[in-house]
């Protein structure tokens, strides 16, 4: 086995078969969402945890995949390796747990539309709302419909375009694929037709009162199908593969050993962001939730554990939780971790939140090695693991995450890792006297087996 290789120069990197230039990578965006939300097919669920499309194009290039080849995400997301993958004919199969954000990307990736028939049923259906908004005037009682952060998010004339149009999309029928379609684009109109915050990370509702207009729902609606339209339009179907599969990165599955050439991803940031939390104000819409514990029942706990939501501290003792595979692979890094669970341990009894940070950093390096293990298994020898990743400081507690999980997987049985640093992290944040003053940053891990 190669010795294992930690490169943390931010101006050179190299995947131990060359070295790479700072530029191969087209920059310190390239891990955010920035670049996918002006792109067509992309943006068309604008998702601030997902990464650029870039990153997936370029690995491809580096990697040197082919049309034959497969390529795997075990944290598939909305897609966007997916839809990269399908416009330039890679073969993929992707994996995400959350179904509201595994249905986003199976949308997105049914390109198979007669464009006649779909402007045909595009134009029927806006006739159809037209006749039943009166000109975008509607005088429907929608109260007691939706769960009261709904309420908080819109003008009342706005939500009433919105129930319209949520119930004339969900009686659709003629088109199943069509029906998806409109559905997305409503999905998408939800946060630009708001009148709170809606951006990321959280919902910020207020009541309208009467000071600000109506966001013209429906215009914005339409906006956006057209929009999608076009890119449909724009977009090239080439021969290949897709797997978009709603499942658990974590468990094994259907792929052969040594099947796939190239993985990446960017997993869930030892962070706290709330990946149920963030399709909120779109599962209540839809009425696929309408209480926490709708969200926890159906989203929060198929999820990897990654925010301290997902923590019934009655479930586990601090002392124990980190697991006892990690110890007999890496007894160095686990000794580094448990340093740092235990630390968390007596720091969140002096804070007034108590965040469970010492339980969910021990069960989050659980859920990764569960995810290395399988990612391994399916690698060919000689293949990369791209993640894009982050590191993090709870409570002021830093936790290396980028390079422990290179360690960790070394010791799994990864040749060796590299680190490409992408960007600093966390400076908007300064002013916040809350806030640890732990420099952070965000960069691109690369596993070779």
């Amino acid at each position: 086995m190669d010795s294992p290789t930690q490169l943390l120069l931010p101006f050179m990197t190299s995947t131990g078969d060359e070295t790479l230039s700072p530029s191969y990578y087209s920059g310190r965006e390239i891990g955010t969402f920035k670049d996918s939300a002006k792109a067509p097919i992309h943006r068309w669920f604008r998702y601030p945890a997902g990464f650029s499309y870039k990153f997936v194009l370029e690995s491809l290039d580096l990697f040197s995949v082919l049309p034959e080849d497969w390529i795997y995400d075990p944290f598939s997301g909305t897609g966007t390796t997916l839809v990269v993958a399908k416009q330039q004919g890679i073969n993929a199969y992707g994996v995400e747990a959350h179904s509201f954000v595994h249905w986003v990307a199976k949308v997105k990736l049914n390109w198979d539309f007669e464009e006649n028939i779909l402007r045909k049923q595009i134009r029927e259906f806006f006739e159809e709302v037209s006749e039943k908004t009166h000109g975008g005037k509607t005088f429907i009682d929608i109260e007691g419909v939706f769960p009261e952060l709904v309420y908080k998010c819109y003008h009342p004339d706005d939500l009433k375009i919105l129930y319209i149009l949520r119930e004339q999309i969900l009686s659709y029928s003629t088109y199943p694929a069509v029906q998806d379609f409109l559905k997305l684009a409503l999905t998408e109109t939800l946060r630009g037709a708001a009148l709170a915050g809606t951006g990321w990370p959280y919902i910020s509702p207020r009541k309208n009162r009467g000071e600000a207009p109506p966001k013209d729902a429906l215009g914005t609606f339409q906006k956006t199908v057209w929009q999608m339209m076009g890119d449909l339009q724009k977009t090239k179907e080439r021969r290949c593969e897709i797997k978009n599969i709603l499942g658990d990165s974590r468990q094994k599955q259907l792929l052969a050993d040594e099947q796939v050439k190239l993985a990446l991803t960017s997993p869930p940031y030892l962070n706290n962001y709330d990946y149920a939390d963030r399709t909120r104000l779109e599962t209540y819409f839809w009425g696929l939730a309408r209480t926490w514990s709708d969200i926890t029942r159906d989203y929060r706990d198929k999820l990897m554990i990654a925010a301290t939501t997902q923590i019934n501290r009655s479930k586990y003792n601090v002392e124990t939780a980190l697991s006892e595979e990690i110890k007999a692979i890496a007894p160095n890094i686990y000794q580094k971790l448990q340093t740092s669970i235990l630390a968390l341990a007596l720091l969140r009894n002096q804070k007034g939140g108590k965040k469970a940070y010492d339980l969910m950093t021990a069960l989050y390096f659980n859920d990764i090695l569960a995810v290395l293990k399988e990612t391994h298994r399916v690698l060919m020898p000689g293949g990369h693991f791209c993640l894009v990743l982050g590191d993090s400081a709870p409570y002021g507690v830093h936790v290396a995450t980028d390079t422990l999980i290179g360690e960790l997987a070394v010791a799994l049985g990864f040749r060796h890792f590299d680190y490409y640093e992408l960007r600093g992290r966390g400076e908007k944040w300064k002013e916040n006297p809350q806030r640890h003053n732990v420099p952070l940053r965000e960069g691109i891990v690369i596993l070779k087996k």
